[in-house]
């Protein structure tokens, strides 16, 4: 495939490389898990096959050979040589033909799979680029070349499969309570539940950042020594609002984490929330983040 029309950010993303935080490494991955796999499935690849996430206005390519693709994400339109093509279903684009994946009609980001994957060289595993690190794969430009693997055994699905919905008009994010939630006053944290804060546009594959709501305010004066960050952590620097950590996020901070989002659903729909769109943390069900570590740890 040939990339004609590069889109604001386009990467290339598979399942991530988690497991090397021990190396200062991020996992990285597809945001929108679930709209990833879908994409997979669609076109009959393997679940870790790496595909492009496209940013809120898509991506153009062009077929060095016939391939079968499916887009899938947040809904937008698609085209093969200028003729209207199904979004959410495997779609046949004939060699030398242009695939223009359109601008986002709702949700942020988008995943083109072509079938085979996409057959860039991995790095620790992954052929996701990172974009804090600098691993992997470049963002995407005009005239690059990207190889698509050899088609596996799995046939290419049906169109019985139903596409993802587009992003919510609010985005509800379970909140587990810790490890560091006694940095900050019983009255901020009982706020945190009511307070409506909205995307920043200055969110990105490192973290989703906030603005408005109420800030958080520290019961504690300092700093914290650098410690771990998971996926989810929801961390609070000194202007007091939370910024959710998604798949880029650094493997180490030092502010603050009031409380960890648990991977699934709600991060998928974190990945297609829009700058301005309201957020709000719920309780999550289950142990605090900080009971979770703790059992963690004397299981080891």
């Amino acid at each position: 495939m040939a990339v004609v029309r590069p889109g604001a950010l386009t990467t290339v993303q598979d399942g991530g490389r988690p497991g090397h935080a021990h190396l200062g490494v991020p996992r990285s991955g597809a945001l929108d898990t679930a709209a990833y796999a879908l994409a997979n499935r669609l076109v009959g690849n393997p679940p870790g096959a790496a595909v492009l996430e496209t940013t809120l206005d898509g991506v153009g390519l062009r077929a060095l050979a016939a391939v079968t693709v499916a887009v899938t994400g947040a809904p937008c339109s698609v085209r093969v040589s200028g003729r209207p093509a199904a979004w959410g279903a495997p779609v046949r684009v004939p060699a030398g033909a242009e695939l223009e994946v359109g601008r986002a009609e709702s949700g942020l980001r988008g995943y083109v799979a072509v079938r085979g994957g996409l057959a860039v060289p991995p790095v620790l595993g992954s052929r996701s680029a990172d974009l804090l690190s600098g691993l992997g794969p470049p963002v995407l430009s005009a005239g690059a070349l990207l190889p698509v693997g050899p088609a596996g055994p799995d046939p290419v699905a049906g169109a019985d499969v139903c596409p993802l919905p587009g992003a919510p008009a609010q985005l509800l994010l379970p909140l587990r309570p810790g490890p560091r939630a006694d940095w900050f006053t019983e009255a901020s944290l009982a706020g945190l539940w009511r307070s409506v804060f909205r995307v920043s546009p200055r969110s990105n594959r490192i973290g989703l950042r906030t603005e408005a709501g109420a800030p958080l305010v520290r019961a504690r004066p300092g700093e914290l020594p650098s410690e771990g960050m998971v996926l989810g952590a929801v961390q609070v620097p000194p202007d007091g609002r939370p910024v959710v950590f998604l798949a880029d996020h650094p493997v180490t901070g030092g502010y603050p984490v009031v409380g960890v989002v648990p991977p699934g659903p709600a991060l998928d729909a974190a990945a297609q929330a829009r700058p301005g769109a309201p957020v709000r943390f719920v309780r999550a069900a289950g142990p605090s983040a900080t009971a979770a570590a703790g059992a963690s740890g004397r299981a080891r």
